[in-house]
C-alpha cells in the first residue's frame, strides 16, 4: 500500500530533529571551550597562545547558523570566560556580584556571537570577524557607567609575538591581531573540512587546498609581523632613551587581606612609613643609590592628612627620611558630602603639593549609582559609606622636576586615561593600586599584565605600586625589571630613562580602534540592509531568515 497522508513522515526523515539537537550541541561545547582556552591564555594560567582558540571557536560554531543561534552561542563563550576570570570580584563580597558581573559582560560576547552569525556568508568573512571583536570591547569599555574593559584579548598578551602591535594601534589592535589569527585558523580548517568532502571531485578538493594553503600562511604571517614590528621598538633597558631619574618604590603591606581594609588604615600607613625609613637606612648605609622621588601605592593613606596632623606628620617624617618627595595615595574629604581617590606629591620641605584625583572611580565600588535600587539585589552596597568623586584633571605632576603621569588602579584599563597622560608630556608612568582587597588571586597579575602592555604602547617604563602587591618596574619593551610578592612588604630602586618620544599607538590615539569597530559594524549592516531589501515587496529574491547569512542548507540550527 502507498502512503499518501502528509503527515506520516518518511522513516529516514525522523532523526532530523535529533541530528539538528546534536549539532548544536556541538556547536555549544566548541564556544565553551573557546571561553575556557580564552581564561587559560591570561595571568594565572599564562597560556598565551590559546587566546586565539576564542574567536576561532567561534567563528566556527557560528557558521551558518541563525542569528539568535549566534546570541546563544556568545552568550555560552561569555561565560566559560568572564566566570573563571573573574573570580576575584567575588572573594569577599560572596557570589551574586561575581556572577551579575560576569553575566553583564557575557552578553555583550552574545551580541558578538549573532554577528558572526550574520557576516558568516561574506566574502573574507574571517577580517569582518576580527574587526568585531574589537568593536564589541569598544562598547564593552564604554558602557553603561564608563564601561568594563577587563579581560580584553590584547591584556591576554603581555608577551609574546602579538605583544609590539600595542606600540603601532594600542590594546585594540592587539586584539584585533589575537583575533585575526583566531579567524584565519578558523578558515583555514574549514577549508581543509572542504577538501576532505570533496575528495570525490579532484578539482574542487584541489581549489578548496589552495585555500587552505594560503589561509594558513595568512594565519602564521600574523604573528610574524608583530615579532618583526618589535624591532624598531625600545629595547628592555630602563636607563637608555633620556635622562635618568632614580625612583623608589615601596610596598607596605596590610595587616590582612579583606573588605575591613579601611579599618586598618593606621596601620597600612605606618606600615608604609617604616618600610620608607628602612630604606632611607640603607641609603645612609651607601646599600641603595638615593632615589629623587619616591612612589607609594593607593591607600597608602586613608586618613586625610589634609585633615589629620598625625597623618601628615608621619608623611613628613617618611619624606624627610628619604629627603625625596612621595607621591601618596590618599582618600581625602571632600568635595561636600563626597570623598576623594587622590595622589598627592609630598615634598620633604614644602609638604602636599600637586595632586591627581582618580578621574574613574570603579561603580558599585568606588560610588553607587541607584543605591535603593542596587541595595535591593545585595545589601553589600552599603560597604561603601561615602561616595568618590570623578577628578576632572589628566594625571601628570611634577616630582622633583620629572613629570610622572599617574593613573589610579583599574585606570590601568581605559586606553584614554593613560593615553591623556603621555600627550599631557609624562615621562614615566605610574599605576598606584590596592589589591588587598582581592586575596591571593589573579586579579593582581591580571592587572600587572595591563601595565605591561600600556609600557608598550607608550614607549615608556612603568612603575606599579601596590599595598599588598605586586608593585613592578616594567622596562619600555613591556620586560619585567624587578617585582614584588604578595603581601610582603617591598622596596626597591631603579634609574629610570625619562623618555619624551611618542609611539604611533599614542599618536594615532583611538583612531584605530574606532576604524575597526566601524569596518566590523559595516559588514553587519551591510548584511542587514541586503536583508531588508529581499523582504521588500516585488523583491524577485526568495525571502531568508537574516540571520542565516543566506546558509539554507538543511539542518541549519
Amino acid at each position: 500500500m502507498t502512503v499518501t497522508d502528509p503527515a506520516v513522515r518518511p522513516a529516514d526523515d525522523a532523526p532530523a530533529p535529533r541530528r539538528r539537537g546534536a549539532r548544536l550541541l556541538a556547536r555549544t561545547l566548541l564556544a565553551a571551550a573557546g571561553g575556557i582556552s580564552m581564561y587559560l591564555a591570561f595571568p594565572g594560567w599564562d597560556l598565551a597562545a590559546l587566546a586565539v582558540l576564542g574567536p576561532a571557536t567561534l567563528s566556527v560554531a557560528t557558521r551558518g547558523v541563525r542569528f539568535r543561534t549566534g546570541l546563544w552561542l556568545g552568550l555560552v563563550q561569555g561565560l566559560c570566560f568572564f566566570v573563571p576570570l573573574l573570580s576575584w570580584t567575588g572573594i569577599y563580597v560572596g557570589s551574586f556580584p561575581w556572577y551579575a558581573l560576569s553575566v553583564a559582560e557575557s552578553l555583550y560576547v552574545a551580541v558578538l556571537g549573532g554577528a558572526l552569525a550574520l557576516t558568516a556568508r561574506l566574502p573574507a568573512w574571517w577580517l569582518w570577524a576580527a574587526a568585531l571583536w574589537v568593536g564589541q570591547e569598544a562598547l564593552r569599555g564604554r558602557w553603561p557607567l564608563g564601561g568594563f574593559p577587563w579581560g580584553r584579548l590584547g591584556f591576554s598578551q603581555a608577551e609574546g609575538p602579538f605583544t609590539a602591535f600595542a606600540a603601532y594601534g594600542g590594546v585594540p589592535l592587539v586584539s584585533f591581531a589575537v583575533a585575526l589569527t583566531g579567524t584565519l585558523l578558523a578558515a583555514a580548517g574549514l577549508a581543509l573540512v572542504r577538501a576532505w568532502r570533496d575528495s570525490d571531485d579532484a578539482a574542487r578538493r584541489a581549489g578548496s587546498l589552495r585555500a587552505a594553503a594560503v589561509l594558513v600562511v595568512a594565519t602564521l604571517a600574523v604573528p610574524v609581523v608583530g615579532t618583526v614590528a618589535r624591532w624598531p621598538l625600545a629595547g628592555g633597558s630602563l636607563t637608555e632613551g633620556g635622562p635618568t631619574r632614580t625612583v623608589a618604590v615601596v610596598q607596605g603591606n596590610v595587616p590582612r587581606a579583606g573588605l575591613d581594609f579601611n579599618e586598618q588604615r593606621r596601620a597600612v600607613l605606618d606600615n608604609h612609613v617604616a618600610e620608607t625609613t628602612a630604606l632611607a637606612r640603607q641609603v645612609d648605609r651607601g646599600e641603595v643609590a638615593q632615589p629623587d622621588l619616591v612612589i607609594w601605592p593607593e591607600n597608602s593613606s586613608d586618613i586625610d592628612p589634609y585633615l589629620n596632623a598625625d597623618a601628615a606628620a608621619a608623611i613628613d617624617r617618611a619624606a624627610r627620611a628619604i629627603d625625596a618627595p612621595i607621591l601618596v595615595g590618599a582618600v581625602v574629604s571632600g568635595p561636600g558630602r563626597f570623598i576623594s581617590n587622590t595622589a598627592i606629591v609630598w615634598d620633604p620641605q614644602t609638604g602636599p603639593g600637586e595632586t591627581y584625583t582618580k578621574r574613574h572611580p570603579v561603580p558599585l565600588a568606588e560610588y553607587v549609582p541607584a543605591r535603593s535600587f542596587f541595595r535591593f539585589f545585595s545589601d553589600k552596597v552599603d560597604l561603601v559609606r561615602r561616595d568618590f568623586l570623578a577628578g576632572t584633571e589628566v594625571g601628570t605632576l611634577d616630582m622633583a622636576g620629572t613629570t610622572v603621569g599617574d593613573v589610579i588602579c583599574f585606570e590601568v584599563a581605559y586606553d584614554g586615561l593613560v593615553r591623556d597622560t603621555v600627550e599631557g608630556g609624562a615621562t614615566m608612568l605610574v599605576v598606584q593600586t590596592n589589591n588587598a582587597t582581592f586575596g591571593f588571586s589573579d586579579e593582581s597579575p591580571q592587572q600587572l599584565a595591563m601595565g605591561r602592555l600600556r609600557a608598550v604602547e607608550a614607549g615608556r617604563s612603568v612603575v606599579m605600586a601596590s599595598t599588598s602587591g605586586i608593585s613592578a618596574i616594567i622596562a619600555p619593551d613591556g620586560s619585567l625589571v624587578r617585582s614584588s610578592g604578595l603581601f610582603t612588604p617591598a622596596a626597591f630602586v631603579e634609574d629610570i630613562a625619562q623618555r619624551d618620544g611618542t609611539t604611533p599607538a599614542t599618536r594615532l590615539g583611538a583612531w584605530p580602534e574606532a576604524a575597526l569597530t566601524a569596518l566590523g559594524l559595516g559588514a553587519v549592516l551591510l548584511v542587514v540592509v541586503a536583508g531588508v531589501r529581499r523582504r521588500r515587496p516585488g523583491s524577485t529574491s526568495a525571502p531568508s531568515d537574516v540571520g542565516g547569512a543566506g546558509d539554507t542548507r538543511r539542518g541549519r540550527a
